[in-house]
Protein backbone atom coordinates (compact mmCIF):
# COMPACT_ATOMS: atom_id res chain seq x y z
CA UNK A 1 0.00 0.00 0.00
CA UNK A 2 2.83 2.36 0.89
CA UNK A 3 4.48 1.75 -2.53
CA UNK A 4 1.25 2.69 -4.34
CA UNK A 5 1.02 5.90 -2.31
CA UNK A 6 4.64 6.80 -3.08
CA UNK A 7 4.24 6.11 -6.81
CA UNK A 8 1.05 8.21 -6.90
CA UNK A 9 2.76 11.04 -5.02
CA UNK A 10 5.76 10.89 -7.40
CA UNK A 11 3.54 11.03 -10.50
CA UNK A 12 1.44 13.88 -9.10
CA UNK A 13 4.53 15.92 -8.22
CA UNK A 14 5.90 15.34 -11.75
CA UNK A 15 2.67 16.59 -13.30
CA UNK A 16 2.62 19.63 -11.02
CA UNK A 17 6.27 20.37 -11.87
CA UNK A 18 5.62 20.03 -15.62
CA UNK A 19 2.65 22.38 -15.41
CA UNK A 20 4.57 24.87 -13.27
CA UNK A 21 7.23 24.97 -16.03
CA UNK A 22 4.65 25.34 -18.82
CA UNK A 23 4.79 28.47 -21.01
CA UNK A 24 2.32 29.42 -23.74
CA UNK A 25 4.31 30.90 -26.62
CA UNK A 26 2.96 33.82 -28.65
CA UNK A 27 5.16 34.29 -31.70
CA UNK A 28 5.38 35.09 -35.38
CA UNK A 29 4.43 38.51 -36.72
CA UNK A 30 3.98 40.14 -33.32
CA UNK A 31 5.51 43.29 -31.83
CA UNK A 32 6.30 41.52 -28.56
CA UNK A 33 6.90 37.73 -28.57
CA UNK A 34 5.67 36.24 -25.31
CA UNK A 35 6.05 33.20 -23.10
CA UNK A 36 3.13 33.24 -20.68
CA UNK A 37 3.12 30.96 -17.63
CA UNK A 38 -0.02 29.48 -16.12
CA UNK A 39 0.49 31.84 -13.19
CA UNK A 40 0.62 34.83 -15.57
CA UNK A 41 -2.62 33.69 -17.25
CA UNK A 42 -4.37 33.32 -13.90
CA UNK A 43 -3.67 37.02 -13.18
CA UNK A 44 -5.20 38.25 -16.44
CA UNK A 45 -8.91 39.20 -16.75
CA UNK A 46 -11.02 36.03 -16.76
CA UNK A 47 -13.78 35.15 -19.17
CA UNK A 48 -16.14 32.21 -19.60
CA UNK A 49 -17.20 30.24 -22.67
CA UNK A 50 -19.52 27.27 -22.98
CA UNK A 51 -19.03 24.20 -25.13
CA UNK A 52 -20.99 20.98 -25.55
CA UNK A 53 -19.18 17.68 -25.31
CA UNK A 54 -19.80 14.67 -27.57
CA UNK A 55 -22.70 13.57 -25.34
CA UNK A 56 -24.45 16.94 -25.64
CA UNK A 57 -23.60 18.08 -22.09
CA UNK A 58 -22.69 21.76 -21.79
CA UNK A 59 -19.53 22.66 -19.88
CA UNK A 60 -18.35 26.07 -18.76
CA UNK A 61 -14.71 26.83 -19.45
CA UNK A 62 -12.87 29.72 -17.83
CA UNK A 63 -9.75 31.38 -19.13
CA UNK A 64 -8.44 34.47 -20.88
CA UNK A 65 -9.94 36.07 -23.99
CA UNK A 66 -7.72 35.39 -26.98
CA UNK A 67 -7.94 39.11 -27.81
CA UNK A 68 -6.35 40.02 -24.48
CA UNK A 69 -3.42 37.68 -25.10
CA UNK A 70 -2.91 38.94 -28.65
CA UNK A 71 -3.11 42.58 -27.49
CA UNK A 72 -0.36 41.90 -24.96
CA UNK A 73 1.82 40.71 -27.88
CA UNK A 74 1.02 43.84 -29.92
CA UNK A 75 -1.08 42.12 -32.58
CA UNK A 76 -3.12 44.59 -34.72
CA UNK A 77 -6.74 45.04 -33.65
CA UNK A 78 -9.57 47.56 -33.86
CA UNK A 79 -8.73 50.47 -36.15
CA UNK A 80 -5.35 48.88 -36.99
CA UNK A 81 -7.11 45.87 -38.49
CA UNK A 82 -7.58 47.05 -42.07
CA UNK A 83 -5.81 46.73 -45.41
CA UNK A 84 -2.89 44.31 -45.31
CA UNK A 85 -3.56 43.43 -41.66
CA UNK A 86 -6.82 41.78 -42.73
CA UNK A 87 -4.77 38.99 -44.32
CA UNK A 88 -3.18 38.04 -40.98
CA UNK A 89 -4.13 34.89 -39.13
CA UNK A 90 -3.68 33.03 -35.86
CA UNK A 91 -2.34 29.48 -36.05
CA UNK A 92 -2.96 27.53 -32.84
CA UNK A 93 -0.49 24.67 -32.36
CA UNK A 94 -1.09 21.81 -29.94
CA UNK A 95 1.43 19.40 -28.42
CA UNK A 96 0.00 16.43 -30.34
CA UNK A 97 0.60 18.14 -33.70
CA UNK A 98 -3.01 19.29 -34.16
CA UNK A 99 -3.32 22.79 -35.63
CA UNK A 100 -6.24 25.14 -36.18
CA UNK A 101 -6.50 28.47 -37.95
CA UNK A 102 -8.45 31.67 -37.28
CA UNK A 103 -8.37 34.94 -39.22
CA UNK A 104 -7.52 37.93 -37.03
CA UNK A 105 -10.66 39.63 -38.32
CA UNK A 106 -12.97 36.93 -36.94
CA UNK A 107 -11.30 37.27 -33.52
CA UNK A 108 -11.52 41.06 -33.36
CA UNK A 109 -14.35 42.51 -31.25
CA UNK A 110 -14.69 45.51 -33.59
CA UNK A 111 -15.54 43.16 -36.49
CA UNK A 112 -17.17 40.04 -35.01
CA UNK A 113 -18.88 38.88 -31.81
CA UNK A 114 -16.90 35.66 -31.47
CA UNK A 115 -16.07 34.45 -27.96
CA UNK A 116 -12.72 32.64 -28.12
CA UNK A 117 -10.72 31.98 -24.96
CA UNK A 118 -7.64 30.11 -23.83
CA UNK A 119 -9.15 28.04 -21.02
CA UNK A 120 -7.43 26.48 -18.03
CA UNK A 121 -10.53 25.25 -16.18
CA UNK A 122 -13.67 23.30 -16.97
CA UNK A 123 -16.65 23.60 -14.65
CA UNK A 124 -14.41 25.23 -12.04
CA UNK A 125 -11.73 22.50 -12.08
CA UNK A 126 -8.35 22.38 -13.85
CA UNK A 127 -8.35 20.63 -17.21
CA UNK A 128 -7.38 16.98 -17.12
CA UNK A 129 -3.68 16.37 -17.85
CA UNK A 130 -4.43 14.73 -21.21
CA UNK A 131 -6.49 17.76 -22.26
CA UNK A 132 -4.51 20.56 -20.68
CA UNK A 133 -3.06 22.54 -19.26
CA UNK A 134 -4.69 24.85 -21.82
CA UNK A 135 -7.47 24.48 -24.35
CA UNK A 136 -8.71 26.97 -26.90
CA UNK A 137 -12.51 27.29 -26.83
CA UNK A 138 -14.34 28.77 -29.82
CA UNK A 139 -17.82 29.24 -28.39
CA UNK A 140 -20.82 28.92 -30.67
CA UNK A 141 -19.26 26.94 -33.48
CA UNK A 142 -21.44 24.09 -34.78
CA UNK A 143 -18.53 21.64 -34.55
CA UNK A 144 -15.92 21.86 -31.78
CA UNK A 145 -13.05 21.04 -34.17
CA UNK A 146 -11.21 24.31 -33.45
CA UNK A 147 -11.69 23.98 -29.68
CA UNK A 148 -8.38 22.17 -29.37
CA UNK A 149 -6.59 20.51 -26.45
CA UNK A 150 -3.04 20.95 -25.16
CA UNK A 151 -2.39 24.35 -26.72
CA UNK A 152 1.34 25.09 -26.80
CA UNK A 153 1.67 28.14 -29.05
CA UNK A 154 -0.15 30.93 -30.84
CA UNK A 155 1.56 32.03 -34.05
CA UNK A 156 0.57 35.12 -36.00
CA UNK A 157 1.16 34.83 -39.72
CA UNK A 158 0.39 36.74 -42.88
CA UNK A 159 -0.93 35.39 -46.17
CA UNK A 160 1.36 36.52 -48.95
CA UNK A 161 0.92 36.05 -52.69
Amino acid sequence: MRKIFLVTLFLASGIAFAQSQYKLKVEGEVQQPLEISLSDLSKMPRKEASLKDKDGNTHIYTGVAIGDILAKAGVPSGKELHGENLSKYLLVKCTDGYRVLFSLAELDASIADKNVIIADTIDGKPLLEKKGPLRIIAEGEKKPARSSYQVESLTIGHIKD
